[in-house]
């Protein structure tokens, strides 16, 4: 089955990885920067090496964002990132094939250990099941 694991942060938490901590998100040195992403890749290459990486990637910081709606007409309304109410955002993903929940719930738990510098937030790790079926249609 394909699940979608996600990686939460915060625009605070982009900040602090740039060198600019605040309180409750230190700012993060050469070395965590180094830490985090051999972690990162360490997991990218062993679910290449098991089959069941389809896809990983890192995002950008918040501040990047672009929403997009429309309006009563249809037109699209632009309104770029981010927003004080937006506490969490998504920060990486990976989508796998794995036999079982259980086994996407092992990769998830080695993702939520990835290390950060003493005092960072812990964000959890977000599981969803992708959706092969879609909607019933009649």
């Amino acid at each position: 089955m394909k699940y979608l694991v996600m990686v939460q942060g915060s625009e605070a938490d982009y900040e602090a990885m740039a060198g600019c901590g605040s309180a409750g998100a230190p700012a993060w040195d050469k070395e965590a920067i180094r830490a985090m992403a051999a972690h990162m890749d360490e997991i990218g290459e062993e679910l290449a090496a098991n089959g069941e990486l389809l896809d990983a990637q890192g995002l950008t910081a918040p501040s990047t964002t672009r929403f997009v709606t429309v309006d009563g007409d249809g037109n699209p309304v632009v309104t770029d990132g981010p927003y004080a109410e937006t506490k969490e955002v998504l920060a990486g993903y990976w989508v796998v094939d794995c036999a079982s929940l259980e086994r996407v719930t092992e990769i998830a738990a080695q993702v939520a250990r990835c290390p950060v510098p003493a005092g960072s937030p812990k964000h959890p790790v977000v599981i969803r099941p992708v959706d092969e079926v879609g909607p019933v249609r009649d």
